[in-house]
């Protein structure tokens, strides 16, 4: 083939694979987002927080092993510090922020929670300026502010229809987005040691394990039996299309169309979030849920727009 024709092809591929990357982003980020919807669900039959965590783990553990197998073929064993990492990040990471997670929702509805995971972010840069003084940017600062009144409209809001509970649930997961904050800022010399694939798939398996252990300790085993085939088939789900699926397509996406394009399409996870919310939990739908939607995922574009222009 000729260069002529190989730029043609090339040319002609691009927006086929720029498409795909799209249609993963999307789908992962509706995928990730349906987590919360299938815990909701999953308390409506009677299951708490420590056994729908412990199924879930349960059921995607082989697939993180084979993660971390797959990603590791080759590569050089793990040192004694790097495995004290592997379970410092997977206990902080995976393990509490999941369980702090599943506990809130007990309190909040599923649109709270995806909004104050949301925050993400900003959590991260706050702990750099205060950990290692990184400085804040005028477009950072305007965007957390933007998204903190977007979440503080939609809590009061929740505040005022459900009482103290939803102060509980919305601190409870707030915990859980400082927690995986917490594993973002510590992981990123992992990253470049192991490799994102190898130590995803490795501290969550420490994740799963925890979990297991956890339930192991503060239940009885044997109530696994009573336990209700919907609750076994929602942690299924769970595990597979809210837990690995979506990790694995977001990585795709990435390679396809770069972390900025990736993180934009991702903004649909909270409005996904909503409508499922809506529709199969039964969820209220008002305007004070709009705007803070709203202006949360506005904060959150103006908050990451230089990082976007730099990843490209």
């Amino acid at each position: 083939m000729n260069q002529s024709s190989e730029q043609t092809a090339a040319v002609a591929a691009a927006p086929q694979g720029v498409a795909g990357g799209l249609l993963l982003a999307t789908l992962g980020a509706i995928a990730f987002s349906g987590k919360a919807i299938i815990v909701k669900l999953g308390y409506r039959y009677g299951a708490d927080a420590v056994l729908l965590l412990m199924l879930r783990m349960l059921f995607a553990l082989p697939l993180f092993l084979c993660m971390a197998w797959w990603a590791g073929r080759g590569q050089s064993p793990l040192s004694r510090r790097d495995w004290l990492g592997v379970l410092g990040l997977g206990f902080s990471g995976y393990y509490l922020s999941s369980f702090l997670d599943f506990a809130g929702l007990q309190y909040i509805t599923a649109s709270l929670e995806r909004l104050i995971l949301y925050l993400n972010p900003t959590l991260v840069v706050i702990f750099g300026w205060v950990v290692y003084r990184r400085t804040i940017t005028r477009g950072q600062l305007a965007g957390m502010v933007l998204s903190y009144c977007g979440v503080l409209l939609v809590f009061g809001h929740e505040l005022g229809a459900q009482g103290s509970h939803a102060a509980w649930g919305a601190f409870l997961v707030l915990a859980s987005a400082i927690s995986y904050a917490v594993y973002l800022i510590y992981s990123g010399e992992m990253v470049r040691r192991l490799g994102s694939l190898r130590l995803v798939g490795l501290a969550t398996s420490v994740a799963c394990v925890l979990c297991i252990a956890q339930f192991a300790l503060v239940r009885d085993v044997a109530s696994l039996q009573a336990v209700p085939s919907q609750v076994l088939w929602l942690s299924l789900l769970n595990a597979l299309l809210c837990t690995a699926a979506p990790v694995l397509m977001v990585m795709m996406a990435i390679e396809r169309i770069g972390p900025g394009l990736t993180a934009q399409t991702g903004m649909i996870g909270p409005l996904s979030t909503i409508l499922m919310g809506v529709w199969l939990l039964d969820e209220g739908f008002n305007r004070w849920m709009l705007l803070g939607t709203c202006l949360v995922m506005g904060g959150i574009l103006l908050f990451t727009r230089k990082a976007r222009r730099q990843q490209g």
